[in-house]
């Protein structure tokens, strides 16, 4: 007897392109499908002419209560995976394994009063996601979320972030929430100038936030390109923060959005 299938077919409903390499779309969801804020689903695509398909991780943006499922992604030249996503049009299919992936979660945390979420680029995906999670705003008094890109057209989920502070159920917690903005590559009215690794040594992203690292308050989650999480998961080490283990809680929790 052949096992069942390991996946689902959904089809794609809604595509929003932010720049020419950088765009969102959400397909249909699966009702058995089940995830926590800040986890990864395995999509795949199947080239023309390839007998099995191409899997990537995206993180999801969308909310686990939401009934469709979301996604942010680069368009990566040449790419295996990206090109062949970036060619699909509202209607067409996409494969959605069962199984859902990864530990940025606020579950990997104990105490702490403080939520500092750092990204880069579409490593936002998975904040936006935790930001639509009622038990996020109900457990932390502060929430600081940091995204920093090259360019300001990449400041993607602005209208989202600001959307929240009006939400039925957000709007009341609004002011608890912070939302940090920094773009290295040209001078923008109310953005930070820099890179989180260096806005944090020099203290202009705690000024900007109004608020400081600490080993008591501090909780931290960190999500961009490789070599962003692990300089920043440097310089926060230098302030005493450490990553958050299975049996040794810390203050850190890290995803590699590559």
């Amino acid at each position: 007897m052949s096992s069942p299938e390991k996946h689902t077919t959904e089809r794609i409903t809604w595509i929003k392109p932010w720049t020419p390499h950088l765009f969102s779309f959400r397909c249909t969801r699966s009702p058995g499908y089940r995830f926590t804020a800040g986890q990864w689903a395995r999509l795949g695509v199947l080239k023309d002419g390839a007998d099995k398909p191409v899997w990537r991780a995206y993180s999801m943006v969308s909310a686990p209560h939401d009934e469709f499922l979301e996604f942010y992604s680069i368009v990566v030249p040449g790419g295996e995976f990206t090109s062949e996503l970036a060619r699909l049009q509202v209607g067409d299919s996409l494969l959605v394994d069962k199984t859902n992936f990864g530990f940025l979660t606020t579950d990997r945390f104990e105490g702490g009063s403080d939520l500092w979420l750092l990204s880069t680029g579409t490593g936002i995906a998975p904040f936006i996601s935790i930001l639509h999670d009622p038990a996020v705003w109900e457990r932390f008094a502060r929430i600081v979320l940091v995204h920093s890109v090259r360019e300001a057209a990449e400041l993607a989920y602005q209208d989202t972030i600001e959307a929240l502070k009006t939400h039925e159920f957000f709007g009341e917690f609004a002011q608890k929430l912070t939302y940090v903005r920094t773009v290295t590559r040209e001078a923008v009215p109310g953005c930070l100038a820099g890179r989180i690794t260096s806005l944090i040594p020099s203290g202009e992203l705690e000024a900007a936030a109004g608020l400081k690292f600490s080993t008591e308050a501090s909780r931290v989650m960190i999500c961009g390109n490789p070599q962003m999480v692990e300089d920043t998961r440097e310089v926060l080490g230098q302030l005493g923060l450490k990553t958050s283990r299975r049996g040794a809680p810390g203050q850190l929790a890290l995803e590699n959005y590559w």
